[in-house]
């Protein structure tokens, strides 16, 4: 049986130029062009819907984690780019965790798992 690898993820929204201008400032600025911004190999899409609001109900239903070396490194460009920070770093037995906002309230995180820890072990 084959595990299916994603790939992309789509992000629907009201605001579709101020989110992708929020997303190339925050976690890709060498990204140009108006397709998919790619982060890391993981294409984020971003769409135009009508059938959502301008902001999200339950932006704790899913995060995007974004796996991090060099933790200090990735904090410091998101405070540049100056993410609405949702709870700030904190060391945990299992790594770094920092959560943050985009402009329609989605949740995202980046992690600096322990060396100890392996991402595939352990639910955040």
């Amino acid at each position: 049986m084959t595990t299916p690898k994603p790939g992309s993820i789509l992000l629907g929204t009201t605001q579709p130029a101020v989110l992708r201008d929020w997303y190339r400032k925050a976690l890709a600025p060498e990204h140009t062009g108006e397709g998919p911004i790619d982060l890391g190999g993981f294409l984020l899409v971003i769409d135009q819907r009508d059938d959502v609001g301008s902001k999200t109900n339950e932006p704790g239903r899913v995060i995007l984690n974004f796996h991090v070396d060099n933790f200090d490194e990735v904090e410091e460009q998101l405070q540049a780019a100056g993410v609405d920070w949702i709870a700030p770093a904190e060391d945990r037995p299992s790594g770094r965790f920092a959560t943050f906002a985009d402009p329609d309230g989605n949740y995202l995180q980046i992690i600096q798992f322990a060396e100890r820890v392996s991402p595939a072990s352990t639910h955040t």
